[in-house]
């Protein structure tokens, strides 16, 4: 089975929000290539989705050229909604509508960083609990009171919806979602290819 993953891009996301999960996944693709010569399967199809197919300016200035539109892409099995400046996509009532369509269709849902507002806006959390980055913990619990909001956690898993800390965090969310979606071994061996040190500090798993 291939997996799609549709991260959501905006004017201000910040970088290693999108690029981070973006390179989990992809580089799971290749070591599970690597491992499996004879398969002709592909675990994760990644792509970025913009509000339109605009370019778009990540934080500090980033030009992104996003692969799909809102009104026209694949099916989503993942989708990723990455943090950064989202005063202005908080306002934006299409791509909250959008979220919260998209998210009911998707097998899983996760933020990384200020995301969690994003989803938070979506209304997506009722009943749940959720992280963002620790600079923020305060606004997040001020403008969704009833949200239960966890601190000094890499990630939170409530099973359909996964929040993740702030910026690097959304790579060891990452490794742990790879880790449900294909197994333990690939996650590992994933980090490994990345040399990155996998954080496994997370809380309320509801799987």
């Amino acid at each position: 089975m291939t997996y799609s993953v549709g991260i959501f891009v905006f004017d201000n996301v910040e970088v290693l929000d999108f690029a981070g999960p973006y390179e989990v996944f992809t580089t799971a693709s290749r070591v599970y290539g690597k491992q499996n010569l004879l398969s002709s399967v592909t675990p994760f199809e990644v792509f970025t989705i913009g509000q339109t197919k605009e370019s778009v300016r990540a934080r500090a200035g980033l030009k992104i050229d996003p692969d799909f539109d809102f009104k026209a892409h694949p099916k989503i099995d993942v989708l990723l909604i990455p943090g950064g400046v989202v005063t202005e996509v908080l306002k934006d009532a299409s791509i909250i509508n959008w979220i919260t369509t998209t998210s009911k269709q998707a097998q899983l849902t996760a933020s990384i960083c200020t995301g969690a507002f994003l989803l938070a806006k979506a209304g997506l959390f009722e009943g749940k609990s959720a992280t963002t980055h620790w600079e923020d913990i305060n606004d997040l619990r001020v403008m969704f009171p009833t949200l239960d909001v966890k601190e000094q956690m890499r990630w939170v898993d409530e099973g359909e919806i996964v929040t993740s800390a702030g910026i690097s965090a959304g790579i060891d969310m990452s490794l742990h979602l790879l880790e449900r979606l294909m197994g333990r071994d690939l996650a590992i061996k994933t980090a490994k290819q990345m040399e990155f040190d996998w954080t496994e500090n997370c809380a309320s798993i509801a799987l």
